[in-house]
């Protein structure tokens, strides 16, 4: 058992943080001055160590290179007008991350590491926290293997780390929407629902060949007819035809269960819509546009929030949508805000303090 007080920590001499501006900072491009490390070896974690910011040496034969054996997480800190530091919901995200190595024959992480490293590293990192409306300090937990052999089977050994990274927002303006209906990000009995790295790469091809037609990302449909929708690019996706909030179910295994998600899902209700977690087809989006119905689409994720989707395009029908006259994503984005930011009570024992 691995308690906090065990954590071996080395810190930095001097801050990179009085070099840097944090405001209109881009996405994941500047680091803080410490991450945390730990290796699993002969089946048990080694004593976590936080250190200062820094490369390290690694063998062409890692096994993580040639087999993809790599999973991380997404959660974000906050800070509140006291200046006291808050993470989003990091039990959820502990959670999903075990689910992911448990898909990737890769050894459960425990809580403590995981959670009590977030909270020693932010400790450490609270000053690098931005204080502008959109901006957050990004907390990066991954994991890949580090056997040096090259061999197709689960590794022996694993290494743990978290990265900070403070940001700003990861989509500036309104996204316009390509449907794809020939490249397909999971399968049923795939990884789908795993947050494991090779699901981004896969991704990165389709999404380019969609901004070459001038788009910012692509909306996933099923593998089989290509008609049922998925995720948005990294996103989970809410449709609010009529009165209610429609975004794809969980059940085939191929859709990330998102964290913002689920808190997005909670506001619909407050807000008195109708949610429904279901088989959406692009035919019946396209019927609900022709009909008027179709009110709003916007995707959520941690790194995104709420992003507003202003163009859809299905083969040659456009779907395009006036933004300024939105209601339903404009408010669940303040509200989350508010809690997020320490403006309202926290009903919902969504913040975690450090």
């Amino acid at each position: 058992m691995i308690a906090a007080a065990d954590f071996k920590i080395t810190k930095v001499e001097h801050s990179r943080l009085n070099d840097t501006n944090l405001e209109n900072i881009p996405f994941g491009k500047y680091f803080t001055d410490h991450m945390l490390e730990v290796d699993y070896e002969n089946g048990e974690w080694k004593t976590p160590e936080i250190k200062p910011y820094q490369s390290f040496m690694m063998a062409p034969s890692l096994a993580a290179l040639h087999y993809g054996q790599a999973i991380f997480e997404g959660v974000k800190a906050y800070k509140n007008p006291i200046g006291e530091a808050f993470v989003f919901r990091p039990h959820d995200n502990f959670r999903r991350f075990n689910a992911s190595a448990e898909r990737m024959q890769m050894p459960p992480i425990p809580e403590e590491i995981f959670m009590e490293g977030i909270r020693a590293l932010i400790n450490l990192d609270k000053g690098w926290i931005p204080s502008q409306e959109d901006h957050s300090l990004y907390i990066r937990p991954f994991m890949f293997s580090t056997d040096e052999m090259i061999g197709v089977k689960p590794s022996e050994k694993y290494k743990f780390m978290i990265i900070l990274s403070p940001t700003g927002p990861y989509y500036n303006t309104p996204m316009r929407i390509y449907v794809e209906e020939e490249f397909v990000r999971a399968v049923p009995g795939g990884v789908g629902y795993a947050k494991a790295a090779g699901n981004y790469g896969a991704a990165m091809f389709a999404t380019a060949e969609a901004k070459k037609k001038g788009y910012d990302q692509v909306l996933w449909t099923d593998a089989f007819e290509h008609k049922y929708v998925q995720e948005c690019g990294t996103m989970n996706v809410f449709f609010i035809i009529g009165n209610k909030a429609i975004t794809p179910d969980l059940g085939a295994g191929t859709i990330l269960a998102g964290v913002t998600r689920d808190s997005v899902m909670t506001m619909l209700t407050e807000l008195g819509l109708t949610v429904e977690e279901r088989s959406l087809s692009i035919d019946e989006i396209i019927e609900a546009h022709k009909a008027g119905q179709l009110r709003e689409v916007f995707g959520t994720g941690t790194a995104a929030t709420i992003s507003l989707i202003k163009e859809l395009r299905y083969k040659d029908y456009t779907m395009e949508f006036d933004i300024n006259h939105w209601e339903v994503a404009p408010s669940v984005k303040n509200k989350l805000n508010m809690i997020r930011y320490g403006l309202t009570k926290d009903n919902y024992g969504w913040m975690f303090k450090i």
